[in-house]
């Protein structure tokens, strides 16, 4: 949902390290001028920030000066971070502004009230604990990668910017049909009382398009209004054909305009049925890369808006139909670019490392702000709120920890009904998951074929999973004829160069080759048994990229391609031609 009006505070910011914690005793928040300078959005960790260094230091603070454009009318002026790890205080000219707690979720405050004229004074304190409680994803504990672990995203990670709004407004679009026979209903929610309003849509052929193709009309005493309307001669949204329609919303008040926004909206539907997923009626192999959206220079911030998209291509030029992103809440514009784009996703939120009764708390509040911000996006095609019981080491034996895993498939459900929802991917799953979802990384390719012989002849998966032979279902779940996918599989690491090199443990696990030419003969060999399995209905490859020492990218960490994308293509193309 975007307006026309709005001014980066992204640049360089005043910064400083708080190890003591004197900085609220000490009254940091009270203009005066911090030691240091941070490019704004990238972590401290990062070499894009002008800092670098990878020392843990878990408090931080951030200050910077700005003046309100000339120009600007408005009611109430919104501050906006798109996301800042983990809890953030700020302040505005000395006074309290807001607070939050979530590090991969954006949020906003309105500082009108603390405004004053000419130049005026932001201060954030961002409080990012080495805690294995907070949802954290692969983020290591240590701050040191290994194994599956990598370097920490610290303080504000994504945009900061300013948006004036009317202070009676629009605050929230959310669609609830977008469906390919043309139907398409939203609700619009607002930030105001209720009272006497209208609101009017106008839906147009496509985002470059003024021409108005289908319109509606609704008047509510209530805070929220219903639009409902049929465009003619729809377009459905696929990978291989991904249209969009823009949306424009305008708000009245007792018949005065009060508001106007723009939004877009994707025409496609998402069934299980059978078995298999069943994009716009049409059965669909979801042929899906792993993607961390990690980047050498920059960490978990994008380099740019351009890096985001260029992700997205590469995803496409291999010939993959969909990515699930692994342990990260994405940059919202890396959603817009897979919309725009044609590539399925599956959102996951990063998980905690520990159990605790808070940990459940603050995942369940951050995951369900993150299906709210994302509900809108056609590409989305699947949740998944835990992974391979991360945070959940005691759920064989823990029923409050089996207990939370349904909780969240049902709250994710009552916030969006129209997508599956894996419950914990990967092993271990629930009675309620949506789909049967399965890592394994055997090698060679036979015997990981093997382990999957019986489920040919019955249609009914192994007991077990591949590691540490952890149970499928938990007891008192079973297989109950979902879409069965392989969600993790490949994963060939390169051999370190030299005996120097410190070998990580993660060879103990996944499969090694030695240069590219081996990679191209396991993965084709790979990908043609994955094809003989007919109950597949979907895989996702170990990796699109190199992260940190997982040197088992399709792209290096550089993004150059190991092997030809053009070939890659071709080889999904010919095994899975239901993928487009």
């Amino acid at each position: 949902m975007v307006r026309q009006q709005w001014a980066s505070l992204d640049g360089y910011w005043e910064f400083a390290f708080d190890d003591q914690d004197a900085g609220l005793h000490e009254r940091w928040f009270d203009g005066r001028t911090l030691p240091r300078q941070i490019l704004v959005p990238f972590p401290y960790q990062s070499q894009a920030s002008g800092i670098g260094t990878r020392d843990i230091h878990e408090i931080m603070w951030y200050s910077r000066s700005f003046e309100v454009p000339e120009g600007w009318d408005y009611g109430a002026l919104l501050l906006h971070f798109g996301a800042c790890d983990y809890r953030a205080d700020v302040w505005v000219n000395g006074r309290v502004a807001g607070r939050n707690r979530g590090g991969h979720v954006p949020f906003s405050f309105d500082i009108a009230p603390y405004l004053k004229p000419g130049v005026n004074r932001v201060t954030l304190r961002v409080e990012d604990r080495q805690d294995p409680y907070q949802p954290r994803g692969k983020q290591s504990s240590s701050g040191t990668p290994v194994r599956i672990y990598y370097y920490c995203t610290s303080g504000i990670w994504q945009n900061v910017w300013l948006e004036p709004v009317p202070a009676l407004r629009i605050d929230h679009l959310r669609i609830h049909e977008a469906h390919p026979d043309g139907t398409l209903a939203l609700t619009v929610h607002l930030h105001g009382p209720a009272s006497d309003w209208e609101a009017e849509l106008d839906v147009l052929e496509s985002l470059d398009s003024e021409e108005i193709c289908a319109t509606a009309r609704v008047a509510s005493r209530g805070a929220s209004l219903d639009l409902r309307t049929r465009v003619p001669d729809p377009r459905p949204w696929s990978p291989a054909s991904p249209h969009l329609y823009k949306l424009r919303v305008r708000l009245l008040h007792r018949g005065q305009p009060v508001d106007t926004v723009e939004a877009y909206a994707g025409l496609r539907s998402i069934e299980l049925k059978d078995g298999f997923f069943h994009l716009n009626g049409k059965r669909t192999f979801l042929l899906m890369a792993l993607d961390q959206g990690y980047w050498p220079d920059t960490l978990l911030a994008a380099p740019s808006d351009e890096a985001l998209r260029a992700d997205v291509e590469w995803a496409r030029r291999f010939g993959f139909n969909g990515v699930r992103k692994h342990q990260k809440i994405e940059h919202e514009r890396w959603l817009y670019w897979c919309d725009v784009l044609g590539l399925m996703v599956w959102e996951e939120m990063p998980n905690a490392r520990s159990w605790s009764e808070e940990s459940e708390e603050r995942l369940e509040l951050e995951w369900l702000r993150a299906v709210v911000r994302d509900a809108n996006h056609p590409s989305i095609v699947g949740w998944v709120p835990v992974v391979e019981s991360f945070g959940f080491p005691e759920l064989t034996r823990h029923p409050h920890q089996h207990d939370f895993l349904e909780r969240m498939v049902a709250r994710t459900r009552m916030v969006d009904p129209s997508r599956p929802v894996i419950d914990n991917d990967g092993w271990q799953h629930t009675d309620v998951t949506d789909i049967c979802t399965i890592h394994d990384y055997s090698h060679p390719v036979e015997k990981l074929l093997e382990r999957y012989a019986g489920t040919l002849l019955t249609g009914l998966p192994p007991e077990t999973g591949w590691h540490k032979a952890r149970e499928l279902f938990l007891a008192g779940a079973q297989y109950r004829g979902q879409p069965i996918v392989f969600s993790e599989v490949g994963g060939y690491l390169l051999k370190p160069d030299g005996s120097e090199r410190r070998r990580d443990r993660l060879y103990d696990h996944y499969g090694n080759v030695g240069d590219v030419d081996e990679l191209a003969q396991r993965y084709q060999t790979l990908m043609q048994g994955l094809g003989s399995l007919s109950f597949l209905a979907g895989l996702c490859y170990t990796q699109l990229t190199d992260v940190e020492h997982e040197q088992n990218g399709l792209l290096t960490a550089q993004r150059e391609p190991r092997l030809p994308p053009e070939q890659v293509d071709a080889l999904h193309r010919s095994l899975w031609p239901d993928a487009w």
